[in-house]
């Protein structure tokens, strides 16, 4: 499966920091993130779509002669990360899902799965998610925004499934996304 990780406005490190506590996660198979690729933020790059799709044809080839894409998106990244995900589409391929973290303000919309997860309870619930069909997840306590991306196997929170709306699961930011990952692999 190919992954691609769309950053916010921050420093590089943070990105480096996200995907090495992923990796470095115990519920990460080897493998998992091995397709895992990275837009180079260049100033407000990162809000294009333009910019985006170019790098993931770039990294992965045409669509749809290519694996489908599963988009990570934080801050104002998502707001790339979203419009990349429906060029992507409209040039043929195909989109596992998009992972939305902490794009607040940003309408999330698409033919393709969208998770959201959120700083704290306020963000989550002001959310702009208008399939609101997949689970989600909100830290608990509230955490600093940055934190999402710099450190999330530090960040615990409730993992809410409009599937099961009585089931709620207290896990950190790092099992989610794994959790999600994995169960997107198993879908090819």
């Amino acid at each position: 499966m190919n992954i691609f990780l769309c950053p916010g406005f921050h420093l590089p490190q943070l990105t480096q920091c996200f995907l090495q506590e992923l990796l470095l996660s115990a519920q990460a198979p080897s493998n998992l993130l091995a397709n895992t690729r990275s837009f180079s933020v260049q100033s407000y790059t990162v809000l294009s779509a333009l910019h985006i799709t170019h790098d993931l044809v770039k990294n992965y080839g045409q669509p749809p002669q290519t694996a489908p894409i599963l988009l990570i998106g934080f801050s104002a990244g998502v707001i790339g990360a979203l419009g990349a995900a429906w060029g992507w589409e409209l040039r043929g391929g195909k989109v596992k899902a998009v992972i939305a973290i902490d794009g607040w303000g940003v309408p999330l919309v698409g033919n393709f799965p969208i998770h959201t997860l959120s700083h704290d309870y306020f963000t989550h619930k002001t959310s702009i998610n208008l399939s609101c069909q997949e689970d989600s997840f909100y830290a608990d306590p509230g955490i600093e925004h940055l934190q999402m991306w710099r450190s999330p196997s530090t960040v615990k929170g409730w993992v809410v499934s409009p599937h099961r709306p009585l089931v709620r699961s207290y896990l950190s930011e790092a099992e989610f996304i794994l959790m999600l990952l994995k169960r997107y692999q198993e879908i090819e």
